[in-house]
């Protein structure tokens, strides 16, 4: 007999292979094991696929009645049909779960009182961990188990309890966010399933929006699903707030009142620990400042994993790639260099980047008070505004003028990733083809190119045996056309380093960006969702005005941020791309300007001929 299983809840498939489950509906199931909590089956209306095995309960035929052997009181004490189905063992009544457990174990509604489905542990957002590989190594003397931010006065672990309205005392300038409500916390800790939590003089049911099975999804790891069900809390300092302003075309970042460039220069060969290892350091020097520092790949490694941690709703750019050999190599040198160039560019132009403490701590801190570094670096990875509560630093445009129009939001949002997904299928192209034009004239036009000068060479030669005085002028005319020709080969072999290869190391840094959307738009999408099944319980009842209108809000945080971010993306590509083409073209005269000009001296030696 087939085995079979009773939904237990209502569960909605979000991701490939995932089917949905309707309440008490009959499932036929593919086999009883499950795979890392998950089973898969046909559910009633023919679709095959995975569902969790928690949401619902395997039916078990009841064994068949053995015959009576002789002397058959032997089994008379058996009830008859044989033994029924054991209930599910309850917790010890001095279980009592914390109120961070009771939120990771909320259940989604139910009618009847079963089990709850356990909650994946959440992996923290961005599970960026730097290379370890040979490229740079991690110095124990960098990065020891000794904390200076530990030390008293470096960094407090906790702060008073002092809301926006209370002001004074030693944390004024911080305030105390929350997007707890006591009725979600008041339900999630008293409420039973399929037993609804009347208000005081009121008959709705508080039901809660469900949460995403995948708790390794963009949306979880991020904190945006903790920070739109109201689950975040913390102290923002003003220095923290990120503020979305309205402009011309919509929501962008508020500009950084102090905007400054940051030049990387000089990379030079450094040794430790008596020329036992070697490393590449590199020269900052910040407009704003004007005091040079200088910093080892590595830096600009943690840095990075900070900021992708930190900023979710933000395309943090990405570094240029390591390698494992050849680190010290002149070419490879100068390519990074180049990279870390557009890097720290971007990194400048970027309204909230430039102005994060972890940034402006890698950009100051001098390179020989080692202490300072790692009071910071402690200082930056202790850093309370990351996940939901990253979310609680964004201030939006309030009024009527500022609300935000659901499905415009999404429309806004569906373009922009249907333009980053045509831009990023046509930068591999242009990279592709770029790569291959750059390859066959250093390899290809060159050997051409000197190949026929070598044949005017040969001419040339040959007349020379003609002993004739008259002829000594065309000899010289050809041999230097044949020079002219060696030198054009040169030209175009040299030539992809003035033009292509930064076209190149620009398209490599919108790869990066254009790698970094997806995610930022899931974590959007999320959001929507949930505003979305938020207003599907108020029309059936089941959730009141208010708490729906707080879960939109926090959504139209995360919208706002989002069209902020997409907004400064356009602006920096055009900027980026008009730049960059202009040189391009500028090279591309240039050079052809320098072949005109090799070509016209050849022209002028046939004039004494």
């Amino acid at each position: 007999m087939a085995l079979r299983a009773r939904a237990l809840y209502d569960f909605r498939s979000e991701n490939p292979g995932e089917i949905s489950l309707r309440e008490h509906e009959v499932l036929s199931l593919c086999s009883e094991q499950d795979i890392e909590g998950w089973l898969e089956g046909v559910n009633s209306r023919g679709d095959r696929g995975l569902f969790p095995a928690s949401y619902v309960q395997v039916i078990r035929a009841p064994a068949a009645e053995p015959p009576a052997p002789a002397g058959g009181a032997r089994y008379a004490n058996l009830p008859p049909g044989g033994f029924e189905p054991l209930a599910p063992l309850a917790p010890p009544a001095s279980f009592k779960p914390s109120v961070q457990q009771q939120q990771q174990l909320a259940p989604p509604p139910a009618a009847e009182p079963f089990p709850l489905p356990p909650a994946f542990p959440p992996a923290p957002y961005g599970s960026y961990q730097p290379s370890q590989g040979s490229d740079d190594d991690w110095d124990d003397d960098w990065d020891d188990s000794s904390t200076v931010a530990d030390e008293p006065g470096v960094l407090g672990s906790s702060y008073p309890d002092y809301d926006a309205a209370g002001g004074g005392g030693p944390s004024s300038g911080r305030y105390r966010l929350s997007t707890r409500s006591e009725l979600s916390l008041g339900s999630r800790s008293s409420q039973q399933p399929g037993h609804p939590h009347l208000g005081g003089g009121g008959a709705k049911s508080s039901a809660t929006v469900s949460r995403n099975l995948n708790r390794f999804s963009t949306f979880v790891k991020s904190g945006g699903e903790a920070f739109v069900l109201g689950e975040a809390s913390g102290f923002v300092k003003d220095g923290d707030k990120l503020c979305v302003v309205l402009g011309p075309r919509g929501p962008e970042w508020q500009e950084n009142p102090y905007p400054f460039q940051c030049s990387i220069e000089d990379p030079t060969k450094q040794t430790k620990f008596k020329g036992m290892k070697s490393y590449i350091a590199y020269k900052l020097v910040p407009s704003h400042t004007g005091q040079q520092v200088h910093r080892r790949y590595k830096h600009f490694d943690w840095l990075y994993g900070r900021l992708a941690e930190k900023f979710p709703v933000i395309s943090v750019p990405h570094l240029p790639e390591k390698q494992a050999t050849g680190r010290f190599e002149e070419d490879f040198i100068s390519k990074r260099r180049k990279g870390l160039a557009w890097w720290m560019d971007h990194m400048c132009s970027h309204p909230v980047l430039a102005q994060c403490d972890a940034f402006k701590h890698f950009l100051t801190c001098p390179s020989t008070d080692e202490k300072a570094w790692k009071q910071g670096k402690r200082k930056a990875e202790k850093d309370e505004m990351v996940g939901a509560n990253f979310f609680l630093t964004i201030s939006v445009p309030t009024g009527p003028a500022a609300a935000l129009d659901l499905q415009e939001v999404e429309s806004q949002v569906d373009g922009f990733k249907s333009f980053t997904k045509k831009m990023d299928e046509s930068t591999m192209q242009l990279t592709h083809t770029a790569n291959e034009f750059a390859r066959k004239q250093v390899t290809g036009f060159k050997k051409e190119y000197q190949k026929v000068g070598h044949s005017f060479k040969g001419l040339s030669q040959a007349f020379e045996l003609d002993q004739q005085v008259f002829s000594a002028s065309l000899n010289q005319a050809l041999a230097f056309t044949g020079e002219a020709y060696d030198a054009i080969g040169e030209f175009f072999a040299e030539q992809p380093r003035q033009d292509l290869d930064p076209v190149m190391d620009l398209l490599a840094l919108y790869q990066g960006h254009l790698a970094n959307f997806p995610d930022i738009i899931h974590v959007q999408k999320g959001a929507l969702t949930k505003v979305k099944e938020s207003k599907r319980h108020v029309e059936e009842g089941k959730m009141e005005v208010q708490k729906a209108d707080g879960i939109q809000d926090r959504c139209n945080i995360i919208s706002f941020a989002t069209l902020a971010e997409i907004h400064h993306f356009h602006q920096i590509r055009v900027r980026d791309f008009k730049s960059q083409m202009q040189h391009f073209l500028k090279q591309q005269i240039l050079f052809f300007q320098k072949v005109t000009q090799k070509l016209e001296e050849a022209l002028h030696k046939y004039d004494s001929v």
